[in-house]
C-alpha cells in the first residue's frame, strides 16, 4: 500500500508552514505502507496541478493533504470540501479569486474518503487533541481538498482521499495574542502518523451510506 501525504509551503508572509514541517517528520513506512512525502505550493490550481501530477507518478492508495489553520488548538479531520474558490488573502502567486467555482463541471460538495472518525479517535488515543470540521474554508486548503475528490472521482475510483488541519507551531505565535494556540512540529507529526494507522486499517469510509454530496 502507498500513502502520498502533502504539506503546503510557506504562505501569508511566513516563513514556515506546520504542515510541511510535521510531514516532513513521518517515517517512511507506517504500518507496513510506504510514505510518499511531497511539499505543494499554496496557490489555486497549481496546487492541484502537482498534486495530479504526483498521483499519476506514485499510483498511491490513500492521499492526505495537510494545511495550517491557525487559531485551531487540535487537529481536525475535514469532512467535506466545497466547490467555492473565495479568498480572504492572496495566494502565493498574488490571486485572489472571490465567488468563483473550483470546476465548473463538480459537484456542489464532496465527502472525503477517508476514515475521518476512526481517524481522529486514534489521534485522541494518542492524547493528542483531534475533532472532525466541517468546514475547511474557501482559502488554498479547501481548494486542494476539492480538487483531490474530484480527480478521484473522475479518474481514481479505488483511491481514499482527505484533508487534516494543523494547529500552529510555537514559534509562530510568539508575536501573537496571548493564548493562541499551537502546538509543536513532532506533535502534529505524532498525530499524522496516528490518522494514517487509522486510515490504513479502515477500508471502508464513514459514508457507505450517505454517499456523495449532489
Amino acid at each position: 500500500m502507498k500513502v502520498l501525504i502533502t504539506g503546503f509551503d510557506p504562505f501569508g508572509g511566513a516563513t514556515i508552514n506546520p504542515a510541511f514541517e510535521a510531514v516532513k517528520l513521518l517515517p517512511d513506512t507506517i504500518q507496513n505502507a510506504k510514505i510518499i512525502k511531497i511539499e505543494i505550493p499554496t496557490v489555486f490550481k497549481k496546487d492541484g496541478a502537482v498534486l495530479s501530477a504526483a498521483i499519476k507518478e506514485h499510483q498511491p492508495d490513500i492521499v492526505l493533504c495537510v494545511g495550517q489553520a491557525g487559531g485551531r488548538s487540535g487537529i481536525t479531520i475535514e469532512k467535506v470540501a466545497i466547490n467555492l474558490m473565495e479568498a480572504r488573502i492572496p495566494d502565493n502567486d498574488g490571486q485572489q479569486p472571490l465567488n468563483q467555482p473550483i470546476h465548473e463541471d463538480g459537484k456542489n460538495a464532496y465527502f472525503a474518503t477517508i476514515p475521518v472518525k476512526a481517524m481522529v479517535n486514534n489521534i485522541k488515543a494518542q492524547k493528542i487533541p483531534s475533532s472532525v470540521s466541517y468546514t475547511a474554508g474557501t482559502f488554498v486548503c479547501n481548494d486542494i481538498m476539492y480538487r483531490l475528490l474530484y480527480l478521484a472521482e473522475k479518474e481514481y475510483p479505488m483511491m481514499r482521499g482527505g484533508f487534516i488541519h494543523v494547529p500552529y507551531l510555537p514559534e509562530q505565535v510568539t508575536e501573537l495574542t496571548e493564548g493562541t494556540p499551537c502546538m509543536s512540529a513532532e506533535l502534529i507529526s505524532q498525530a499524522l502518523a496516528a490518522a494514517i494507522k487509522a486510515a490504513v486499517s479502515n477500508t471502508q469510509d464513514d459514508n457507505v451510506a450517505m454517499g456523495t454530496i449532489m
